[in-house]
């Protein structure tokens, strides 16, 4: 598999420019069976497919936060499961290694010449995915307890860090940062960005070879230990929801949360008014004296399986067209995502996906292996975390699984 056309998307976070509707979806057969994410703007897609049905089309959309877990699985059936996964540049990775998803070429020719070439995630030539947000890791933060210790919000997590010894010597907030480091793929995501903030290469310059078990590896592990020590105890426990419902309890005061997550901590639903007026953002932290943005930045799309019948496959690509018109934009879901959709208006909350552009944020590596490292770092991190072993041994447990698994895959001999 060759590089993914990376600069290319990047380019289409900074235009946002999209797709436009389909009236009345022009279908008259079909079952769309879609898996994904349930971050609102998700949600806010399945629905505008979901417009969809009637007249012999179904519609049904399965979004939960286990949908990494259950994607692969259930597009590997003949007929697949799902006639569609809603996917960002890790998780499509597998769908295309095991081959699981369809190229869109002819679908599109057919159906959506007028979706901008920018939004098309390209491989090998072929169209595999239509993008139609971005995404980041930015800071939130609350004003009024950075005024209460008399801060400007950070700009580096060395910054951070001695804001939240701050809050707590003042007795403000006993564990005043919040973090998605829930052990697995989560644990995993906070490793890469760290490590890229630090300047890390994670292979070999054109191999599968690993290599994050040096000096900047160990930095990355050091940061996130001494956070750490900043959060609920339970942090091992603690995806985004855990995370932003801490936010919203008023027990949080800085954190790195995702932009498609940030605008519920905004909005006056499941907040005390102390909390979400005095919620803001900022760019993604930088770390270590670096100028590189300790973040990555996503993309999120959908596909459309290869083990369907035709008819599902071009009410699949219709429906979710549909989904990413224009007219899923109202007040209420204009907030939700960065979208790369026509009349898109950037709301406050979108500030840090802007300022994730605008500093250069590197995407999340897409390589056809990086999936098999995202895994063995989740496995393998949360024992240095917890005092149990050393950050260069947790590292070299990590490049074992990962090197056995790549030899397992055909991507090592």
């Amino acid at each position: 598999m060759n590089m993914w056309k990376t600069a290319a998307l990047v380019t289409a976070f900074a235009s946002l420019h999209g797709t436009t509707a389909l009236a009345g979806c022009g279908l008259t057969e079909g079952s769309i069976s879609i898996v994904g994410n349930e971050f609102p703007a998700i949600q806010t897609v399945a629905k505008g497919a979901e417009a969809c049905a009637g007249d012999g089309v179904k519609v049904t959309a399965n979004l939960t936060a286990d949908h990494q877990k259950i994607n692969l699985a259930g597009m590997q059936g003949n007929p697949a499961e799902y006639t569609s996964a809603i996917i960002a540049n890790s998780s499509i990775v597998s769908l295309i290694n095991e081959g699981v998803v369809r190229p869109l070429d002819d679908l599109i020719a057919a159906h959506g010449a007028d979706i901008p070439s920018k939004q098309l995630v390209t491989v090998d030539g072929k169209v595999m995915a239509v993008a139609f947000m971005a995404n980041a890791q930015h800071l939130v933060y609350r004003k009024d307890i950075l005024a209460q210790i008399g801060v400007e919000p950070p700009k580096t997590y060395e910054e951070l860090l001695a804001a939240a010894a701050m809050i707590r010597e003042k007795g403000i907030m006993q564990n005043p940062v919040g973090g998605a480091y829930a052990a697995g793929w989560n644990l995993a995501e906070e490793f890469v960005n760290m490590y890229l903030g630090e300047g890390g290469e994670f292979f070999g310059a054109g191999t599968a070879e690993v290599s994050i078990n040096n000096g900047k590896g160990v930095a990355a592990l050091n940061v996130m230990k001494s956070l750490t020590e900043f959060m609920n105890p339970d942090y091992l426990t603690h995806d985004s929801n855990a995370t932003n419902a801490e936010w919203e309890a008023g027990n949080v005061a800085l954190m790195s949360m995702w932009g498609s997550r940030a605008g519920v901590l905004m909005d006056a639903e499941g907040s005390d008014p102390v909390v979400y007026e005095n919620t803001a953002v900022g760019g993604p932290l930088t770390v270590g004296g670096g100028t590189t943005p300790a973040s990555t930045l996503w993309w999120d799309g959908w596909t459309v399986a290869k083990n369907i019948s035709d008819a599902d496959a071009t009410a699949t690509f219709v429906a979710l067209k549909n989904g990413i018109s224009s007219s899923i934009l109202n007040d209420e879901t204009m907030s939700q995502a960065v979208w790369m959709i026509e009349g898109y208006k950037p709301a406050p909350v979108n500030a840090g996906v802007f300022a994730a552009i605008e500093m250069g944020t590197p995407p999340y590596p897409m390589l056809p292996y990086i999936g098999l490292l995202h895994t063995a770092l989740g496995d393998n991190l949360a024992d240095f975390l917890q005092g149990k072993e050393s950050a260069e041994q947790a590292l070299a447990d990590t490049e074992a699984a990962y090197t056995a698994a790549a030899k397992e895959k055909g991507f090592l001999n």
